[in-house]
């Protein structure tokens, strides 16, 4: 039996597909673990996990609290902003943890998440196996395509954080952190993504929820079953910057012959019209089993999740990965894009009601659903980490 060692960055959506895949390979008797922050991470495994902290609660503080810096910021430059100012910084922070939490578990295989790149840099330094953990089809392309100067000065403070760790130069500037030599296991299916040209092993697996747990306190009773039902959410790290938005949608749900799923903070939305039920949480899997659309600021674990469930989408990107992943998501077929600061109440009503009676969308969103089922998930990514233990370490 083997080791596994999820390294992960304090984000929910890329630490809930790691969930059901330990679930598994502890299931087939492997031993598993977390490192990452303290307090947000050890808060999102089941009970019991083994979790190993990476480094102090106040870089943890510093992390959760980026996502409330620069909301202004969109395309590139939010991409720069999160890889400069936050992605970056973080692993530096975490490498003595994670090289301690190395010591302390003796992993086969460190899993690492493509934001947390402190765990490629400890393997690369010890020869460790590494797989990429890719919660997000937004970097399986270049989000920096197009901007060779931006995507090379984005390289270069990636060798130097290695070099800064030992890691001698001529080694760093070789391949990429964010994508391992050995195996990336990716959370999706090039029906979503389209064809995807790189030059290391991808497993694509689809999205890995199952068994994920769930509260399910939602008062199902206040919803009408004669009346198609929207989920619009945000995300875990959008809601607060989502207060225009949710009044726009507001409006457009006002007087519809649709019901609504609001995830937001009640204070957000004082006023809901009677057809919009407002919680902060949602039992989302479950959710998404009883509506016939999702309004997104497309994130990838939602659209993903939404398009399992066979459900088009209307998608606002803010930023990040969210753009890319939208472009994926219309590509294909299955979705329809609004800008998340300018549109308005007629225009998203209209999303809404595009999405709840084109066929054509529907049948795209299911096509995808049926490729996602047939890529096998958690049970197919924890068997390409079982692949991963007898293979050459180098690289």
């Amino acid at each position: 039996m083997a080791r596994f060692l999820f390294v992960v960055p304090p984000f929910a959506g890329h630490v809930n597909p790691t969930v059901p895949v330990a679930a598994v390979l502890a299931g087939r008797g492997h031993e598993v673990a977390w490192c990452g922050l303290p307090g947000t991470v050890e808060s999102l495994l089941p009970e019991g996990a083994r979790f190993l902290p990476a480094t102090s609660q106040e870089v943890a503080d510093y992390v959760n609290a980026a996502g409330e810096r620069r909301p202004d910021l969109r395309g590139a430059a939010a991409f720069k902003f999160l890889q400069e100012d936050v992605l970056l910084p973080l692993a530096g922070a975490m490498v003595d943890g994670v090289d301690a939490a190395a010591d302390a578990f003796d992993p086969d295989v460190l899993v690492v998440d493509q934001q947390a790149l402190a765990g490629a840099v400890v393997a690369r330094r010890r020869g460790l196996r590494w797989a990429t953990s890719a919660t997000t089809s937004g970097e399986l392309v270049d989000p920096l395509d197009g901007l060779p100067l931006v995507a090379a000065a984005m390289h270069q403070l990636r060798v130097d954080l290695q070099v800064a760790h030992g890691i001698p130069a001529e080694q760093a500037a070789e391949g990429d952190l964010r994508l391992s030599p050995h195996l990336v296991v990716a959370y999706t299916t090039e029906a979503l993504t389209g064809p995807v040209a790189l030059h290391v092993p991808v497993a694509f697996v689809g999205p890995s929820t199952l068994g994920r747990p769930e509260v399910d306190d939602f008062p199902w009773d206040a919803l009408d079953p004669e009346r198609p039902t929207v989920l619009v959410s945000l995300g875990t790290l959008n809601a607060e910057a989502g207060e225009r938005f949710f009044a726009v949608a507001a409006d457009a749900c006002r007087d519809q012959p649709w019901q609504a799923i609001f995830v937001a903070p009640p204070e957000l939305v004082p006023d809901p019209p009677p057809n919009v039920v407002v919680r902060s949480r949602v039992p989302q899997l479950a959710v998404l089993q009883r509506v016939q659309a999702v309004v997104s600021h497309a994130g990838h674990n939602t659209v993903c999740e939404s398009l399992a469930a066979g459900l088009p989408l209307v998608v606002a990107p803010i930023r990040d990965d969210q753009p890319v992943v939208a472009d994926q998501v219309v590509r294909a077929g299955a979705a329809v894009r609004v800008k998340f600061s300018r549109v308005r109440a007629e225009a998203l009503r209209e999303a809404i009601h595009q999405v709840l009676t084109d066929a054509d969308l529907r049948a795209a969103a299911q096509r995808i659903s049926t490729s996602f089922a047939a890529a096998g998930g958690a049970p197919a990514a924890a068997s390409a980490l079982e692949a991963l233990v007898h293979k050459d370490a180098s690289g």
